[in-house]
């Protein structure tokens, strides 16, 4: 891999602004799923514990910044999504049929949850953090069905031996009266909690295998690399459904779309939605992060999953 020099960096920035453009336009100009279309249809539905949830549940990164393409793909999505914003994103999702929403802390976003609340919106929410001594109190805050240990702090806890911690956080989501769930990027971690028979109701299972701490390269001092944040690699989710599908309990998967890396065209999104639901089991759904701001993704992503995701 051979360094870019400047010029190079300049032009790669030209393409994609070019090609961001390219997409906004196309979009708006009719190559993808129009709003209002077949919205009537029924959504395919999961079980969580007691709970019936959209196969496809709405994320939390794009609300939070959090875009996995750098910080200025993050500070746009952060002043997109004001509370006001955010409450009427949620709104959508419901009237979409999108009943789920995972989010992180109530600490990020507890008053667009609040509101939310307040304003008539009905969706399960699902909390992901690591603090166990902070459950209770999210239970009561944000009335959560479920907490999640968060995926990062799951595959450092294997990586470092701690990993009885990550238990510890199941069991007191339990003692807390929610549903417990186990978050990870590291298929081994779900292999861990599956062959140790862990009270675990469900899992948020990655498609990619983000905490990786070297690249595949690393080791051939022929190949310099600047540090790699983000190792996306095409073949990852194939290794993770495949662990998806071993294990008994429902697995939401995630970055399902590679942070935006699979949504050059509404054809790869609607690809990606389709290869998702034919590798996942029948009782597993989707967690998909949206940024509207360019085009309706909320409806386009609701009726991919009306379309791939039903159970026959």
């Amino acid at each position: 891999m051979s360094h870019a020099t400047p010029s190079e960096h300049c032009a790669g920035r030209r393409r994609f602004l070019a090609g961001v453009s390219a997409m906004a336009a196309a979009a708006w100009a009719g190559n993808a799923v129009r709003a209002g279309e077949a919205a009537s249809e029924p959504m395919p539905t999961i079980q969580l514990g007691p709970h019936s949830v959209s196969r496809i549940i709405a994320g939390s990164n794009p609300i939070l910044g959090y875009s996995y393409l750098g910080p200025h793909t993050d500070r746009h999505m952060k002043e997109y999504f004001t509370v006001e914003q955010t409450i009427a994103f949620l709104q959508q999702c419901e009237r979409e049929g999108i009943t789920g929403h995972q989010f992180s802390t109530p600490d990020a976003r507890g008053e667009s949850l609040r509101l939310a609340r307040e304003r008539g919106v009905s969706m399960h929410f699902i909390c992901l953090h690591s603090e166990r001594q902070k459950i209770k109190a999210d239970v009561e805050r944000a009335q959560p069905i479920a907490m999640v240990h968060h995926g990062g702090v799951t595959d450092r806890f294997l990586a470092e031996g701690k990993f009885d911690q990550v238990h510890d956080f199941v069991k007191a989501a339990h003692d807390a009266g929610v549903l417990a769930g186990v978050s990870a990027h590291n298929p081994d971690c779900i292999k861990r909690v599956a062959d140790e028979g862990w009270e675990v109701d469900f899992f948020m299972t990655c498609f990619y295998f983000l905490t990786r701490k070297k690249p595949r390269t690393a080791d051939d001092p022929s190949v310099p690399t600047l540090e790699l944040s983000y190792p996306f690699y095409k073949d990852d989710p194939l290794a993770m459904t495949q662990v998806i599908r071993q294990v008994p309990q429902p697995c939401l998967a995630f970055k399902i779309l590679a942070a935006g890396r699979c949504c050059d065209s509404q054809d790869s999104v609607r690809a990606a939605f389709q290869f998702a639901f034919a590798r996942i089991k029948p009782t597993d759904g989707v967690i998909v992060g949206m940024y509207p701001r360019f085009f309706d993704e909320v409806h386009a992503n609701a009726q991919y999953t009306r379309e791939f995701g039903g159970v026959s």
